[in-house]
């Protein structure tokens, strides 16, 4: 029987060249603070950790994380691995299940459930390479022929700026555009009619055919996004993105009565988190991010709990495991992406740290290979120049 005979976890620090920190590009929650300069500093992540599951046969599974990935590590080494080595892949919801339940005091949210998210993406690479078959494969196989895809960059900038950014991004066909909101609570009416200028600006550049998301990255309060949400109307957007801090769930289940639909679950953790964001009617979408909720193993469950709640679920960010998930699920309509580019808030990384993700074509389409086993992608070393790796 093949065992899982170690794991390999390595942090990538990126120190090549970046994008600087404009101000107001993005709201978010540490706004509420005051603090003026590059608010966004906390919520930057210019290290990724890559885990790397061997089996006694060499056949090695890639999983990664992007949330606290020096912490993550300490945790993989000194706890998960122990628990995870010696056991067959294929066991994998028993597996997650000892990970979560003897970590329980502790690792139920945040660093721990990063962790188990990890080793898990790991593994589903790891089945479907001893398969022989795409993990959406073992997930259900392919509901749709492609994937469409939303573009997601957009922050809040010069109004020209993200005109012309839009209207570039509009040459390849994208169903969607998402821009990012620059002021909140602290700006007063004022930032406002900032926020106000540049949806507009953005919203006449994709004209009325394509969907505008809308997003404030924890970064406003109930109070504040009340005021807002009737100014916004008129826009049309196709959802208002985590307005309020992730523990307010009260306020969110609030806005979402309204007439904007309201999308988030980023920051939650868990199948029992994201069930609770549903029973309560917090939000219209749900956007889990696979790689903080517990892997493919729990994104799964809760792609169930959402379409019984009859709730669309798109996952936070691109890459892989959440392609091949929205591949897998009829209700993952479509997919967040996020365009090769130079380094700036953290989620380009996983284009210099691994090969394989598949680019979104001229129709804003994404493609996935029925004959690549795992999740098709590898490790890179053509970027090495630019990292600091720990071990």
């Amino acid at each position: 029987m093949i065992t899982i005979k170690s794991i390999r976890t390595r942090v990538w620090n990126w120190k090549g060249p970046t994008v600087p920190p404009t101000g107001n590009f993005c709201t978010n929650a540490s706004d509420a603070l005051g603090i003026r300069g590059d608010a966004m500093q906390s919520f930057r992540f210019h290290q990724w950790l890559t885990c790397e599951v061997e089996t006694t046969d060499g056949t090695i599974g890639i999983g990664n994380a992007a949330l606290a990935p020096s912490l993550v590590k300490k945790a993989i080494d000194e706890y998960y691995a122990p628990m995870v080595i010696g056991e067959d892949p294929f066991d994998y919801a028993w597996i997650w299940e000892k990970m979560y339940r003897r970590t329980h005091a502790w690792g139920r949210k945040g660093v721990g459930m990063t962790a188990i998210s990890a080793i898990d993406i790991a593994i589903w690479d790891l089945m479907g390479k001893l398969a022989g078959k795409p993990v959406f494969k073992l997930l259900g196989g392919r509901t749709k022929e492609k994937i469409p895809c939303y573009y997601s960059k957009l922050y809040a900038g010069p109004i020209d700026s993200m005109q012309a950014e839009a209207e570039e991004a509009m040459k390849k066909g994208y169903v969607g555009f998402k821009t990012r909101f620059g002021y909140g609570p602290r700006d007063g009416m004022a930032g406002m009619r900032e926020n106000l200028k540049r949806v507009e600006a953005v919203r006449e550049a994709i004209g009325w055919e394509r969907d505008l998301m809308l997003e404030a990255y924890m970064g406003w309060n109930l109070d504040y996004t009340k005021r807002m949400i009737p100014k916004l109307e008129k826009f049309e957007p196709r959802w208002l993105e985590e307005p309020v801090i992730a523990d307010d769930l009260r306020g969110y289940a609030e806005l979402n009565r309204g007439p904007i639909p309201i999308s988030g679950g980023e920051h939650e953790y868990s199948l029992l988190g994201c069930a609770q964001l549903l029973q309560e009617k917090a939000v219209s979408v749900l956007q889990y991010d696979t790689n903080r909720v517990g892997g493919i193993t729990a994104a799964q469950k809760i792609n169930a709990v959402a379409e019984a709640h009859q709730i669309p679920v798109i996952p936070h960010a691109g890459q892989m495991h959440n392609y091949h998930l929205t591949m897998a699920n009829m209700n993952c309509p479509i997919a967040e992406y996020f365009p090769v580019f130079d380094v700036e808030v953290g989620n380009e990384l996983f284009y210099y740290i691994f090969e394989g993700d598949p680019d979104a074509d001229d129709d804003g389409f994404l493609q996935l290979d029925d004959n690549l086993p795992g999740l098709g992608i590898t490790i890179t070393d053509k970027h090495l120049e630019h990292f600091e790796i720990e071990e």
